[in-house]
């Protein structure tokens, strides 16, 4: 199953770097969004990567970390 791991920052910079953070790991670029608005990161992994993207996102110090199911 496809999950959607979703990190809410404090700041900009946090979510900057927790975007550039996954983008340097391999994560597919069209699989990794920024809303520059809501400081809000959001990656699409299949559920072998799910620990490994929000280890990453965490690393940054997020508010919030939320993980649902994929939905086209």
């Amino acid at each position: 199953m496809t999950q959607v791991v979703s990190a809410t920052y404090n700041s900009t910079m946090q979510a900057v770097n927790a975007y550039d953070e996954l983008i340097s790991m391999d994560f597919p670029r069209e699989k990794v969004f920024f809303d520059k608005d809501a400081n809000v990161v959001k990656v699409i992994v299949p559920d072998p990567g799910q620990r490994e993207a929000q280890e990453m996102l965490n690393r940054h110090e997020p508010v919030d970390v939320q993980i649902t199911p994929y939905e086209e």
